[in-house]
């Protein structure tokens, strides 16, 4: 195993792995008939991606008969904040520990996530939405489409106005891009004009959301654009 090699993110790589190439998924697309909608969740570490989970759990629970499973290296750390944040039954929430960079456990080999998905399917008949929320990563996680039928990208303001135009799989291909905390955009010297231009450019017509946590705890856009997603299926 070799350094981060200034990848950014924290942990090694193997020799000859190459952070940039995408590469064609390695699983098929499933059918979503008979089986909850799975929707994926990525981005960098810090970005906001567990809460975004704990919110659209808020938003959705109540509505919708939805479970989660969170992505974490070595720890159950994401999974025991949502249990303790108690957005959830304790038993609606399962955690996977990647042992690797999350992106092998959401692309490369998503055997222990469809496992988690099948154990929460198990336990709770009916189940409409899984979301799957990966551990954080940088700009090329992408989830495979045979572990997630639409995946949210999540990146935030604190780590520069420059983001959405560094590009990456996760900011160009994912269903929703989510630029969070847009209340520290002040704060930190992001021009948000730029960076919102900037993602719908790299974008094309993908669709792009501003939010705060902050100013709105339930995450209402987002909850709006699952809801429809949910609604439509992988037939959208």
């Amino acid at each position: 195993m070799l350094p981060d090699h200034g990848h950014g993110h924290g942990h090694t790589h193997p020799v000859g792995f190459d952070p940039t190439a995408a590469g064609p998924d390695p699983h098929a697309a499933t059918p979503q008939l008979g089986r909850p909608f799975r929707l994926g969740i990525g981005g960098p570490v810090g970005s906001g991606k567990t809460a975004l989970t704990a919110a659209l759990c808020r938003a959705l629970g109540q509505e919708m008969n939805l479970a989660v499973v969170t992505n974490d290296i070595y720890t159950t750390e994401d999974a025991d904040f949502l249990r303790k944040a108690g957005v959830l039954d304790v038993d609606r929430i399962e955690a996977v520990q990647t042992g690797a960079c999350p992106h092998t456990a959401i692309r490369d080999d998503i055997t222990a996530n469809l496992d988690a998905v099948d154990r929460l399917t198990d336990r709770h008949p009916g189940l409409e939405l899984v979301i799957v929320e990966s551990g954080g990563d940088n700009l090329t996680a992408v989830f495979s489409r045979g572990l997630a039928d639409r995946q949210v990208f999540v990146v935030d303001v604190a780590g520069g106005d420059k983001v959405p135009r560094k590009g990456g799989p996760g900011v160009t291909t994912a269903d929703l891009l989510v630029i969070n905390k847009v209340d520290l955009a002040e704060l930190v010297g992001a021009d948000m004009d730029v960076m919102v231009s900037d993602a719908h450019r790299m974008r094309g017509n993908l669709p792009v959301i501003t939010q705060s946590l902050t100013r709105t705890p339930n995450a209402p856009d987002v909850a709006a654009w699952v809801r429809d997603q949910v609604k439509v299926g992988v037939g959208a």
